[in-house]
């Protein structure tokens, strides 16, 4: 396994664990855009084009755009300490 290999199969791990630390729900929604589209880029890859595709349009494309207007049509409640 060549630098290139293990730096990509890196990021959807690191990716994935800042997916559950970050308190900011739009953050959180960016981060997971990102590794949705990391994963597309393993796909293509590993010489699965069809699934890269999918995980592009569906994962980094309609998942997000659907959290983003969810986030954007709730509001935020203050805790009060």
């Amino acid at each position: 396994m060549g630098i290139f290999e293990f730096i990509l199969m890196s990021f959807p791990i690191l990716l994935a664990i800042a997916v559950v630390f970050v308190r900011d729900l739009l953050a959180a929604t960016v981060v997971f855009l990102v590794y949705s589209l990391i994963m597309a880029i393993v796909f293509t890859q590993l010489k699965a084009p069809d699934v890269a595709l999918t995980e592009a349009a569906v994962g980094a494309g309609i998942t997000t755009l659907l959290f983003i207007v969810t986030i954007a049509k709730t509001t935020r409640r203050e805790e009060d300490d």
